[in-house]
């Protein structure tokens, strides 16, 4: 089991009605990574996910998790997994810490309550019904009731909704320590730089299908260009410069003495670009290299920005 995927779909296909949400998605989840799921709203990722933690029935292909069909070993894998769902799930009434210590008492081997209550600064609040907690507060209780039993796997949606950046940072350390027990973690998130930090892999989904799955530095490296900016005087030669640049090199000056190469940008070509203003008495000014981002692969592949 070890070296094989805590999550695997292969051509999963859930319809609506006449609405088809998920399309032949296939998705792997590797033993003790972070994997964030991505995709603008209705891509099939909610969808994808709850067919995961059993909530959904596939209309077409196969799901397993931790090896089980989430449906049909339903009872077998609850006691294996964590879910933080955004919203229900706790009684309105129910106190945070009775809520907690009750989760706690279903599993064999749970987390020390008072310490996650600690670390996850609910102690303030422990007394308070849910009803009355603040939207960050909630999370944070869901989060807490999601990781107690000590999950091999946890699903984690939208964990760092409505926190604030102290609380956002304790998330993510704990991320990293679950993941460093050994723990799988599957998050949705629509902070692209929250999956930046935290993920191993990054599945990006659109019309219900996977479109992209890899590292977050694969993913970038595979993506848009890359730039390399730079000031000098104005009106270089710039014909000149691309004569000495790769093919598909692009050059602009986008505002006076103001220049901006798009292309491969790797040590060589920087090395050439200083090589070519030293032979031509430049003196380059303010060299930087932008390094297209997550969200601009995002943007790229989808079209579509990423909306909460």
């Amino acid at each position: 089991m070890k070296n094989e995927p805590v999550v695997q779909i292969r051509g999963l296909v859930k319809r609506y009605g006449a609405k088809t949400a998920v399309d032949g998605l296939d998705l792997g989840v590797r033993t003790g990574t972070v994997t964030a799921v991505l995709g603008p709203n209705g891509a099939g990722k909610t969808t994808t996910i709850e067919t995961c933690e059993g909530y959904r029935r596939p209309d077409a292909g196969t799901v397993r998790v931790l090896g089980l069909d989430p449906v049909a070993d339903a009872a077998a894998l609850r006691p294996r997994i964590g879910v933080m769902l955004q919203s229900g799930g706790v009684h309105s009434g129910a106190r945070a810490d009775e809520m907690l210590r009750h989760m706690a008492k279903l599993h064999a081997h749970p987390l020390d309550v008072d310490a996650l209550i600690e670390r996850l600064g609910l102690g303030s609040c422990g007394r308070t019904a849910y009803r009355r907690l603040s939207g960050g507060q909630q999370q944070r209780l869901a989060l807490a009731m999601a990781v107690v039993g000590r999950p091999e796997l946890v699903f984690l949606d939208e964990p760092t909704a409505g926190l604030d950046p102290q609380a956002r940072r304790s998330t993510w350390d704990l991320v990293r320590e679950l993941r460093g027990d050994g723990v799988s973690v599957v998050l949705t998130t629509h902070f692209m730089d929250e999956a930046e930090e935290l993920a191993d892999d990054v599945a990006i989904v659109d019309a219900g299908r996977v479109i992209a799955q890899g590292s977050p530095e694969t993913l970038c490296r595979g993506g848009a260009e890359n730039t390399l900016r730079f000031t000098g005087r104005p009106r270089l030669d710039l014909g000149s410069l691309l004569k000495a640049l790769p093919d598909g090199t692009q050059a602009a000056e986008v505002a006076t003495g103001a220049y901006r190469i798009t292309g491969e940008v790797d040590p060589q070509l920087l090395a050439t670009v200083t090589s070519w203003c030293a032979q031509h008495g430049v003196m380059p000014d303010g060299i930087a290299v932008e390094r297209h981002t997550l969200e601009d692969v995002f943007l790229e592949l989808t079209g579509k920005e990423l909306r909460a």
